[in-house]
């Protein structure tokens, strides 16, 4: 079987990155952080299953994200599978993330998006079944 093993993203600062990951997925540790001389800083942040690869820009480079999501040419959002969408949602919320529209609550999962400080949006699960057949099903919007 396929997996995802990593997706690799440049953001502006890890460390709002990481805080961001450790509201949403409080499995995921710093498995790495390094930043070699002369180089941009990299940090893999995750679980035994999968990460994300960090980066910073590059040095000499003035970062500046012109990408208008689900406009342009690029990845739009991650999705990670979390246990209770409802508490990490008011977490986000009293820690002044933004939420991009309203929880979706089907009758098989229950779905909310998020803006992160860089303004990468991430979209947050909770399955209510281990059946895939009913995971991904797309007719049972409650």
């Amino acid at each position: 079987m396929t997996k995802l093993e990593h997706a690799n993203i440049t953001v502006p600062s890890i460390d709002a990155a990481v805080d961001f990951l450790k509201i949403v997925a409080p499995d995921f540790e710093v498995r790495a952080d390094n930043e070699p001389e002369d180089s941009y800083r990299w940090a893999h942040v995750g679980n035994h299953e999968n990460y994300l690869a960090l980066q910073e820009p590059q040095l000499d480079q003035t970062a500046k994200d012109t990408r208008r999501p689900y406009y342009d040419i690029g990845i739009n959002h991650l999705a990670l599978i979390v246990n209770d969408v409802e508490a990490i949602k008011q977490v986000l919320l009293d820690k002044g993330y933004k939420m991009n529209g309203q929880i979706a609550d089907e009758v098989s999962r229950k779905r909310v998006y998020f803006w992160d400080s860089a303004g990468f949006e991430w979209e947050l699960v909770e399955y209510f079944t281990n059946d895939p057949e009913q995971r991904y099903r797309y007719d049972n919007v409650a």
